[in-house]
């Protein structure tokens, strides 16, 4: 069985977008984070996106600044299978190469159990939320960015109930960044 894991990025105030769709302009990327974003991508083989996710990532990702800008990271996404998970999309839109549209998240649980590498969900709050909900998420890993923007959008907006997580692993960034490896911990019935 494959391992299917998020990969969200935050302010220290808990937030992964401004109050506006896409405010993202407090990421905190330099080589350091390319080169982890690279290696990320190489342990994966299935790129999962919920609706919202999907649009901003295919309307940037194929895009000539985006080929130009980073040309490693570009190339990789553009060729991964990719998976978006939507009920109201009729068909992946816009259009991303090698990209299927699922409807329901509970679906992922068989294609988990697909020989393969690492599933990832990039992005994706509303969805990593469900699936660590439905017991289906296997790591969570948040990078927390020293920036604190106040208001926006909160990661755990969507959560209906309380999700205990187990902490694996934390590493430092020189730019100030934290990444925290979480595993989430099943309910207890």
């Amino acid at each position: 069985m494959r391992k299917l894991a998020s990969f969200l990025m935050v302010t220290l105030d808990g937030y992964f977008e401004g109050e506006k769709p896409w405010d993202i302009d407090w990421h905190n990327v330099d080589e350091e984070f390319n080169d982890f974003a690279i290696e990320q991508l190489d342990t994966t083989d299935c790129l999962v996106f919920g609706r919202a996710t999907y649009v901003g990532m295919a309307q940037y990702w194929p895009s000539a600044e985006a080929i130009k800008d980073d040309p490693i990271v570009a190339a990789k996404m553009n060729s991964a299978p990719k998976i978006v998970v939507s009920r109201t999309l009729e068909e992946p839109e816009p259009a991303w190469s090698n990209t299927r549209l699922i409807r329901d998240v509970t679906d992922l649980a068989a294609l988990k159990a697909e020989k393969g590498k690492e599933m990832l969900v990039m992005g994706s709050s509303v969805l990593t939320t469900s699936l660590m909900e439905l017991g289906l998420l296997d790591e969570l890993r948040i990078i927390i960015n020293p920036v604190l923007i106040g208001a926006g959008n909160s990661l755990s907006g969507s959560a209906g109930h309380r999700i205990p997580l187990k902490l694996l692993s934390s590493r430092e960034f020189r730019s100030g960044n934290v990444m925290l490896t979480y595993k989430p911990v099943p309910a207890k019935d």
